[in-house]
């Protein structure tokens, strides 16, 4: 492979520098170069994002006899640093919410499920501190942390209990008495100082680091290197910081694509500019020059697990002959929480079958309002999504999984169709990609700047969702069938780029606004239990008929008020909104 001058001028470089390379810009390429250029007997480590990339560039580096190179991700280098030393036991998959308020022996209190919601924060709070470069738990503000207005307000009221709790669960695994997690071991190397004895450092996906490991990183006496994608930053959650914007070295660009055309270079181009709207950004040019592998894969991309589950019912619905899919991160992964959860579980709460629900917190809630109101005061956006789910596909959720789960195959090669959210995709690269149609869009930041003055803008939240669909586009190397609404105003017309049918953004938009004004706190923190609901409500949770939803959306139309259309169709205002919901595709 011919290096450009942007990978000769990396090469060539000396001293600490980083590096922004767009999407398939062959920064691997690039890291690799520079390390053969290194004399052979100076020890490299490369840090890698996972551990799917370090299994392939140690791969890489091995292939060419760079033995000189020791790969790790964070998590492994502390792993073997710290876990050992300190004769830890690890709890593999981490602590679900029940656990810890068993272990820390949280008490109820008048707020229904108050330990539940504490155990959930102060869980939060613990890798909000383990992912920190700080020393201590109290120069934290985990109120930082917290966005959603419920969730805001039970913090900071409970704020010194959730700090105190935190700090105990933080001394419990540091003394060995529970199991530790992943993170606070990442933690424990941090806070330990050490020098790993290399003389070059490589940190890869430095737009989404941990303080913590960025902290070791920048405490060594080696030369460093960040490499990374500024407008791929799309971990903000999992309180992963820009390092490429955070660290004063030099810069040096790497904005030739080797992936796709410059069509579709052009297009993630113009989407990273709608950040103008509310933030001016410095946009890199990007030099397509890809677009001509031989690529069959196809894959379906949505921003969330609702609009991919939504996608693949769908496709494994709609078609007459069956059809295989392949998920990436595995099927099983998209109907369960981090937290234990499943969708059969939350389905169980949703039709009051409290004898068939085996994960303990959902077990704990005597009704789905409940639920609905843990989930608004923990900002548990899993669960959140799992609730969302059931609220739309209802009791056909069984046969429909089942239905997925016999056509998925295990080899995505033998697949039709590739399943994927975008964090889930980070990284892969397709023949032609399929956008769903829940990603931000322009006309939506428009409207929030419009408004800004009512409602603050989130300007780091909604920087990061242009990412989310800039990261979308770039996973497409010759096709990319894409809504409307997301395409720029005024966009030439493409041969890899097709504007895909179905709904779109300026078609519903009169429809949802009609929607939004049925939306409101009084609908979500229900003080009734789903038995009230089918004394008083007998057709709640029967099947909609054609007819009852051309009734529903006429009355919509005309501007009728909730209340009086819950008592003409004989539903809940939250059934009512549900079922609009699924119409308007929200």
């Amino acid at each position: 492979m011919k290096l450009t001058n942007e990978q000769y001028n990396i090469i060539n470089s000396t001293g600490d520098i980083k590096i922004n390379a767009v999407a398939g810009s062959g920064k691997t390429t690039t890291i690799i170069e520079y390390s053969k250029s290194r004399p052979k007997k100076n020890k490299i480590l490369y840090l890698a994002f996972n551990r799917s990339v370090k299994t392939e560039a140690e791969q890489r580096f091995g292939s060419i006899g760079l033995d000189n190179v020791k790969v790790e991700t964070a998590h492994s280098l502390a792993y073997k640093n710290t876990v050992f030393r300190f004769n830890y036991n690890v709890k593999t998959q981490g602590y679900k919410t029940y656990e810890i308020a068993e272990i820390l022996k949280l008490r109820r209190r008048k707020e229904k499920h108050f330990e539940l919601i504490a155990a959930n924060h102060i869980n939060r709070f613990v890798n909000y501190f383990c992912n920190s470069k700080v020393k201590k738990v109290n120069e934290l503000n985990y109120l930082d942390a917290v966005s959603d207005p419920l969730a805001f307000e039970f913090v900071k009221k409970n704020y010194e209990y959730i700090e105190k709790h935190t700090r105990e669960f933080l001394a419990k695994m540091d003394k060995g008495e529970i199991e530790i997690t992943h993170d606070f071991y990442l933690k424990k190397f941090q806070l330990s100082y050490p020098n790993l004895g290399f003389e070059y450092i490589l940190f890869d996906e430095g737009q989404d680091a941990s303080p913590a490991m960025l902290d070791v990183f920048l405490n060594q006496p080696a030369t460093k290197v960040i490499v990374g994608d500024s407008h791929q930053q799309i971990y903000s959650w999992r309180f992963a910081i820009n390092s490429l914007e955070s660290v004063d070295f030099r810069r040096f660009p790497l904005t030739i694509s080797f992936r796709f055309s410059q069509d579709i270079a052009n297009l993630a181009v113009e989407i990273l500019k709608w950040k103008n709207l509310i933030d001016a950004k410095e946009i890199l040019p990007i030099k397509g020059t890809g677009g001509k592998e031989s690529n069959k894969l196809k894959a379906t991309l949505a921003r969330t697990n609702l609009g991919l589950l939504s996608k693949a019912i769908d496709f494994v619905t709609e078609k007459s002959k069956p059809q295989t899919l392949y998920f990436e991160g595995n099927v099983n992964s998209y109907f369960y929480s981090e937290d234990g959860a499943s969708l059969f579980d939350v389905l169980n709460l949703y039709n009051h079958n409290h004898d068939m629900i085996k994960d303990n917190l959902i077990k704990s809630m005597n009704d789905f309002s409940e639920l609905e109101d843990y989930v608004e005061k923990t900002e548990d956006t899993q669960l959140a999504m799992l609730v969302e789910i059931v609220k739309k596909y209802e009791n056909d959720l069984p046969r429909l999984i089942r239905l997925i789960r016999d056509s998925t195959v295990e080899n995505k090669n033998d697949a039709k169709m590739i399943f994927s959210t975008v964090h889930r995709s980070k990284g892969m690269e397709y023949g032609t990609v399929f956008l769903h149609n829940d990603f931000i869009s322009q006309k939506k930041i428009k409207r929030l700047v419009d408004k800004q003055n009512d409602v603050p803008i989130d300007v780091a939240k909604i920087n990061e969702e242009v990412n989310i669909l800039y990261v979308a586009i770039t996973r497409a190397i010759n096709n990319l069938f894409i809504p409307q609404h997301y395409l720029p105003t005024s966009f030439p017309k493409s041969a890899s780029i097709k504007i895909t049918g179905g709904e779109t953004e300026e078609r519903d938009f009169n429809n949802r606004k009609k929607l939004d004004t049925f939306r409101g706190r009084d609908i979500h923190n229900k003080s009734y239990s789903i038995d009230d609901v089918r004394k008083n409500h007998p057709d709640a949770y029967k099947a909609w008929l054609p007819e009852e939803e051309a009734k529903l959306l006429s009355m919509v139309k005309a501007n009728i008020s909730i209340n009086d259309i819950s008592r003409s169709l004989g539903r809940t205002k939250g059934a009512i909104v549900n079922r609009l919901n699924k119409i308007f595709g929200r």
